[in-house]
């Protein structure tokens, strides 16, 4: 899979390097660049730096055919530079260029010669000015295109450090119960490493956006499996949106599993009696509101782990939704509540990971 995501990645490199110039906005730019380079040629023509509205309407002529042109020919050949490496879509861009200049201004001399041999000299001045934009020109795209892959490379190692230090921690305890539970309740058992074995496939794939209700439905896998572990002792309360909505909306993979793992660690595990834990969400409008709540434990005793993960949690919310979303804990009652809220409106979803329920092999 990581192979065949750096392949994806260096097919889609060249796509930063050229702009969608069959845009408006694309074209009136370009038309602005161009009236601007005119005018600074009409001004470096003459010593005393006067507009002459013969030569800057000469300059402008050419410079527009050129640039007008230049984006005619390269808008529907973007698609086919795309699949190519990104010095080759460079280098065919900037030779593009030079040919329509030379055709313009062999036209344009052409033409004002009043169908005269154009004058040669003239011709080889527009080639080179050309030569020297465009270079300029494709040398931005280029080192912008290499900004835009350097800020995306280190975004995604971002969301994988971050995602891989939430994997979770019950392992251990879990294997304990299904060994427990072979010989006493087998069906159990099967049942138990089934949910185990969608936890870790999830934690396993890709970072990135699922659908809410998958995400709830691991949190219940994972709850199921507490559940094995601590009996009575761990009673869950769900309040949960219509399943549609909860389609709808998306949200980091395992974005709540560790806050549920805190629940139970620092308010559950410690408790002789154990204690409730409360999962509520709410989806009203693009916004999407989540509340888990659980008792606060007899004796205090802070934990780096829990700190560690509501940290790794903010990280996680503003690297995919900044500052939209937001993240708070505080005290009520007796119990630890931990509330976030951000924008849950529908974003490019990852495919869910289903297991096969023929055992946990691949």
């Amino acid at each position: 899979m990581p192979q065949a995501a750096d392949a994806n990645n260096n097919r889609q490199q060249p796509l930063a390097f050229l702009p969608n110039l069959c845009s408006v906005q694309a074209v009136f730019l370009l038309v602005l660049l161009g009236e601007l380079l005119a005018l600074a040629l009409s001004l470096a023509s003459d010593p005393q730096l006067r507009i002459h509205w013969g030569n800057l309407g000469t300059h402008s002529m050419l410079i527009q055919w050129v640039v007008l042109l230049s984006a005619a020919l390269l808008c529907p050949l973007r698609f086919w530079l795309y699949t190519q490496p990104g010095w080759l879509a460079g280098t065919l861009c900037y030779l593009l260029v030079l040919a329509v200049t030379l055709v313009c201004s062999l036209l344009g001399q052409w033409a004002m010669a009043q169908w005269q041999a154009p004058n040669l000299l003239v011709v080889a001045n527009n080639l080179l000015l050309a030569a020297i934009f465009a270079g300029i020109v494709l040398r931005y795209l280029y080192v912008q295109q290499q900004w835009h892959n350097q800020q995306q490379a280190e975004l995604q190692a971002r969301i994988q450090a971050l995602h891989s230090r939430i994997q979770p921690h019950f392992l251990f305890n879990s294997m304990n119960s299904i060994a427990s539970l072979i010989a006493t309740a087998p069906d159990k058992a099967e049942r138990l490493v089934e949910d185990l074995s969608c936890l870790f496939r999830a934690s396993l794939a890709e970072p990135g956006l699922v659908s809410l209700e998958e995400e709830l439905e691991l949190c219940q896998q994972f709850m199921d499996i507490e559940q094995t572990r601590l009996g009575e002792r761990l009673r869950t309360h769900w309040r949960l949106p219509d399943p549609a909505l909860q389609r709808a909306a998306s949200i980091p993979c395992l974005l709540l599993q560790p806050l549920l793992e805190n629940a139970i660690v620092h308010g559950i595990s410690g408790r002789t009696e154990g204690g409730d834990v409360h999962v509520e969400v709410q989806i009203e409008g693009e916004r999407v509101k989540i509340a888990i709540r659980n008792p606060l434990a007899a004796a205090v005793n802070p934990r780096n782990g829990n700190r560690m993960a509501l940290d790794n949690i903010r990280n996680r919310l503003a690297v995919y939704f900044g500052n939209a979303a937001h993240l708070d804990t505080r005290e009520v009652e007796g119990e630890f509540c931990v509330c976030l809220e951000y924008p849950g409106a529908r974003r490019q979803i990852r495919p869910a990971v289903k297991p096969e329920l023929s055992g946990v092999s691949e």
